[in-house]
């Protein structure tokens, strides 16, 4: 078990980021105070030694122009936000449009863009980071003072777990993740359409137009995007779009609905950690299962990544990894229908999620 904590870079106005570096079990997780983000995961395998298996880049300076939003923490409010608006307590609030009309990740210098104040800890269970960022009213248009508070960690069960918090002096939208990719032969190592899915989801959340909700929610059976037993990742990808291949090849990057859920509970210790997903690559024998508090999983598989610079040469094209965004479902603050995701002075934002690696 170990904790280290070193410089990563300065930014422009002077600023020094650190990044820290857990070991527990047979695991070794990085993670930088600019945008709290997870910059590496190194884990064993039976067939094939360690791998590093999270994109991302070597430098700081990748962050800073992080297009793909590598391993950032996402906020204030994660996926989009149609037409860049919603409207709580009959006063309208308009967000900065990144996402063509709408908002994305929250908006133009969303948390992951965002140096956060971390430190280091040790409890029974690991090695821990907490990180804290306060983020003003009035910032990206959201409404209220917000604290924001992370914890990422190692358990000496080969578990990667994050818990997140967050108060606001009035009420706001409040959605975290994030925005981890994944590829269990390692980064770099060509494609994850090999790798095999399963989701613990039996509908989904219907896209419209710019990947916006309808509102519904539909059922997985009979479709591409049924998950509810192992298949390869790009098995299905021909149906998609009807059958036009190259239409389909956008992939996907949809909101799934996770059996079980039911709101009631605040707290993220009363609240029933449900099992999400489970992803196994043949190549190198390893697995990954996660579970969550929240109430759905945005699961997206690189469909938009065009050959952008990695780590230590590497280059990551369409495909190249896939995440599995733990959190509420996009423009949930204009969808009645969807659980709330409005936190304030009454209801205090708690959320887990646990990827728990097997190999």
């Amino acid at each position: 078990m170990n904790i280290s904590r070193k410089q990563f870079g300065t930014l422009s106005d002077g600023r020094d980021v650190f990044l820290f570096t857990l070991e527990a079990g047979d695991l070794r997780f990085s993670v930088s105070e600019f945008g709290a983000a997870w910059t590496s995961l190194i884990v064993p395998s039976r067939k094939n030694g360690s791998a590093d298996i999270l994109l991302g880049f070597s430098t700081l300076e990748g962050y800073i122009h992080n297009r793909a939003s590598f391993g950032i923490t996402v906020g204030r409010f994660a996926n989009r936000i149609g037409g860049a608006v919603f409207t709580l307590g009959g006063e309208t609030y308009r967000l900065y449009k990144n996402d063509g009309n709408n908002s994305l990740h929250g908006g133009r210098a969303g948390f992951g863009k965002k140096l956060w104040k971390g430190e280091g800890y040790t409890t029974g269970e690991g090695v821990f980071v907490r990180f804290e960022l306060l983020s003003p009213g009035g910032e990206e248009g959201y409404p209220g003072d917000l604290r924001a508070a992370v914890s990422y960690g190692l358990t000496f069960s080969n578990e990667l777990r994050a818990d997140y918090e967050a108060m606001v002096d009035t009420d706001c939208p409040v959605n975290l993740t994030n925005h981890g990719y994944f590829n269990l032969a390692g980064e770099g190592c060509g494609t994850i359409l090999a790798h095999e899915l399963k989701l613990y989801a039996s509908s989904y959340v219907e896209p419209g137009a710019d990947l916006i909700p309808t509102g519904r929610l539909l059922p997985l059976a009979g479709t591409p995007f049924d998950f509810r037993e192992f298949k390869a990742i790009g098995r299905d990808y021909g149906e998609l779009c009807g059958g036009d291949v190259e239409a389909a090849g956008k992939g996907y990057d949809h909101c799934f609905v996770l059996d079980g859920y039911t709101e009631g509970a605040t707290a993220a210790e009363d609240k029933p950690l449900l099992p999400c997903a489970e992803v196994r690559d043949p190549g190198s024998g390893r697995i990954l299962k996660v579970a969550t508090t929240q109430p759905g999983v945005q699961f997206y598989s690189g469909n938009f990544l065009t050959g952008l610079p990695g780590k230590s040469g590497s280059v990551y094209g369409k495909n190249a990894g896939f995440c599995l965004e733990t959190q509420h479902f996009p423009d949930s603050p204009n969808k009645d229908n969807f659980p709330r995701a409005i936190f304030g002075p009454g209801r205090k934002y708690r959320e887990k999620a646990v990827f728990s690696v097997e190999f």
